[in-house]
């Protein structure tokens, strides 16, 4: 297993993803090459200080940094040599079967979407995350990578996303569903309602429309959306669970029959808390390319870097891109024989 690691462009500094990429190699022997890809100078300066070496790292120089700040696309041509962009071209090369960066989310989409390009009959790529609820974990895709989608993009997402529950997460048989205003088959706008056909007619256990009040209520295990939705659904999510550890942990710590009540069930705190720990799951893989791609946050520790590294190899290892260019390939076929769509798209 082939690998790369974007090391520069995290909030924490290249030591933080250095020191995951150190779990990873310590954790996973399976890993037979791991490229870290950035300054040179100061990822060695980082291995030397951790007094770490293993034949099976090969750090790889970009002298450029696509910073969060940086338009993609107009980054991207000016910052040719960028760590992002030379850590894409060791999977279009054949040198690593996977990425993982913590860097710009949308020059990631664009350089992965440019130089790999997308799986036959895949129109457009898609961010997966995976979200734990209390009897359930669901992904939600897509979650950041196209803000403006049409019909058969959605339509591609329920296909990749019950692949991935089924196939990574190990969900039998998953039950993908619309993110809408309403269940009725009649709610949503244009983009919904025309999706809602497409996904009919494939073969997935397609329950249709669902609500925000169900997708903790273990009715759907794959939320299908655009990724302007996607995105705000995730940051709120994201943003309640932070908010309501600090506020639960305001309120047991208030009086001192709190503090014991706290003690007692200090395992079920313990086990929440484990669950909704993002560095748990890693990052989020970028589904559709002729590449294994994750995205860890920004904001990533070691812990979660060597997890988005773990999601990386698993990926490449379940050979999920075949898996997924034949069914897409099948789902388009309905649709054609449905006379949804033409024979020509996408």
């Amino acid at each position: 297993m082939r690998l790369a690691v974007d090391v520069m462009g995290g909030d924490h500094g290249c030591g933080v993803v250095v020191d995951g990429a150190i779990l990873a190699l310590k954790q996973n022997t399976k890993i037979t090459r791991l490229f870290l890809v950035g300054r040179q100078e100061e990822i060695e300066k980082a291995l030397r200080e951790r007094k770490f070496h293993d034949e099976r790292l090969e750090v790889v120089h970009a002298s450029e940094v696509l910073a969060m700040t940086d338009k993609p696309v107009e980054g991207l041509r000016r910052k040719k040599d960028c760590s992002i962009l030379k850590a894409i071209d060791l999977v279009k090369e054949g040198k690593a079967e996977g990425v993982v960066s913590l860097g710009n989310t949308g020059g990631l989409v664009a350089a992965s979407t440019i130089r790999l390009r997308p799986l036959p009959g895949v129109d457009r790529p898609g961010i997966l995350t995976v979200i734990p609820a209390p009897k359930n974990e669901f992904v939600l895709l897509d979650s950041g990578a196209n803000t403006e989608c049409r019909p058969i993009h959605l339509l591609h997402y329920a296909v990749m996303g019950n692949i991935y529950s089924r196939d990574v997460l190990g969900c039998k048989t998953p039950r993908v569903g619309i993110l809408c205003n309403g269940t009725e088959e009649n709610k949503g706008n244009a983009l919904t309602l025309e999706a809602f056909k497409f996904c009919k007619q494939v073969d997935i256990e397609f329950v249709g429309n669902v609500e925000g009040h169900d997708l903790f209520s273990n009715r759907v295990d794959v939320v299908i959306c655009d990724g302007f939705i996607g995105n705000i659904v995730l940051k709120t999510v994201e943003s309640f669970a932070k908010g309501l550890a600090s506020w639960l942990k305001s309120e047991l710590t208030a009086n001192p029959l709190r503090v014991m009540g706290a003690i007692l069930a200090g395992g079920a705190f313990k086990k929440i808390k484990k669950r909704m720990d993002p560095d748990t799951y890693g990052g989020a893989p970028l589904l559709g390319l002729n590449g294994n791609i994750v995205k860890a946050h920004a904001s990533a520790r070691d812990v979660a870097v060597m997890n988005a590294i773990r999601l990386a190899s698993e990926a490449a290892q379940s050979q999920i891109n075949q898996t997924i260019v034949e069914a897409v390939a099948l789902a388009n076929q309905r649709l054609v024989a449905a006379k949804l769509i033409p024979s020509s798209t996408p």
